[in-house]
């Protein structure tokens, strides 16, 4: 078994526009005569490596403690895309993801990471959330254009799927992972950061 880490190092991370960089903050220094090591941070819930709930633009749905477990956790397919994913570039993931898996019965397609400078289209995402996949994840810090999400958001949020953004993808080959991207357990939040790892089995 050959484990990926696809999460980004925390202080370090990469950071929406206009959303605060985390912090650190150190409390007791061993080296300073503390009798341990303690740190504090602050941060928001959507640096680095992160998990959307539906919550997040969509009032009175589903905030992450809220959202099912198993949206997070099961098997998933990496495609690779560079650019727009439209209708027929999602259909295409769809498909890759369901050819790969159909000797396994894995239900991979259910969950579907993109490794690449991808961006989704509101026709790719409507694809995405008619098929009734659980989490779509990527490697910007937002699913859809960067300077205008909204929309994307409203259309994948809205249908319950989960979105899985700021992932880490260049080592991992296309094909299909036991992903484990369990969010902090933040009461009442629009989202959370993730440790996010993806398992390849045959390894």
């Amino acid at each position: 078994m050959k484990i990926y880490d696809i999460s980004q190092e925390v202080f370090n991370c990469a950071v929406y526009p206009g959303d605060p960089q985390p912090i650190r903050d150190v409390k007791l220094r061993i080296s300073e005569g503390a009798v341990c090591n303690l740190t504090a941070f602050e941060m928001c819930a959507h640096n680095g490596t992160h998990v959307d709930a539906p919550y997040h633009f969509l009032e009175g749905e589903e905030t992450i403690d809220r959202v099912p477990l198993d949206k997070f956790i099961g098997y998933a397919y990496v495609a690779e895309h560079d650019g727009d994913i439209t209708a027929d570039i999602a259909q295409k993931i769809l498909n890759d993801a369901k050819e790969a898996d159909k000797n396994k019965s894995l239900n991979a397609y259910e969950r579907i990471l993109v490794k690449g400078d991808a961006v989704m289209t509101k026709e790719g995402a409507r694809v995405f959330t008619e098929a009734g996949i659980k989490l779509f994840g990527n490697e910007s810090q937002t699913v859809g254009p960067i300077d205008a999400p909204m929309e994307v958001h409203l259309i994948m949020l809205g249908a319950k799927v989960v979105l899985l953004e700021g992932v880490r993808l260049s080592e991992v080959p296309v094909g299909i992972y036991l992903l484990n991207a369990a969010p902090i357990n933040l009461g009442g939040s629009d989202g959370a950061p993730c440790r996010a790892t993806l398992l390849d089995m045959d390894k």
